[in-house]
Parts: C-alpha cells; structure tokens; sequence
C-alpha cells in the first residue's frame, strides 16, 4: 500500500518544519493586503506561522514575515493579526 505525501513547511518565525495543516497561512493578496487564511488555499503569496502569538512576534522582530511576503507589513496589520492569532490560541 503507498503512503500519502505530507506537505511540509517551515514556520517564518521559529524556523520549524512542521505539517502543513498544524500550520496558519499568512497571505498577501494580489490587492496587496495581508491577512490570515485559515483554509490554506486563497489566491496569493503565502507565509506559514505556528498557531502562537509568539511565532508571529519572531517573524515580524527577525522581519521573517514581510521577507516571505515580499513587502512591509503595516502597523494596523499586524496588530489584526496578533488579535486574529490570540482568538485561533484560545480555541
């Protein structure tokens, strides 16, 4: 019986590699917004973070997170994504 591939990628902010689906996307849109994409799947350039607020900390203190995303990040931005991550911890 053949195994099933598991994507892997590695979070922006702690540098692990880790499955896929333990992973959050973070996106930017063709538009040129930055939001979370809980699905995996929206249209757009993608940079994976683990399901902490501490991850996305290091991403955006070692600028891990606007390298991925080719752009800088807006203050408002982040501060959506740091609200948007707390609520996804304490679920």
């Amino acid at each position: 019986m053949k195994t099933k591939k598991i994507p892997m990628r590695k979070c922006v902010g702690c540098q692990e590699r880790k499955e896929k689906k333990e992973l959050i996307r973070v996106l930017r849109t063709p538009e040129g917004a930055v939001i979370l994409d809980p699905t995996g799947r929206a249209n757009g350039r993608g940079a994976y973070l683990c399901r902490s607020a501490a991850c996305l900390q290091k991403a955006v203190r070692n600028r891990g997170l606007a390298r991925a995303l080719e752009q800088e990040i807006p203050a408002e931005v982040l501060e959506a994504l740091q609200k948007e991550m707390e609520a996804l911890e304490d679920a």
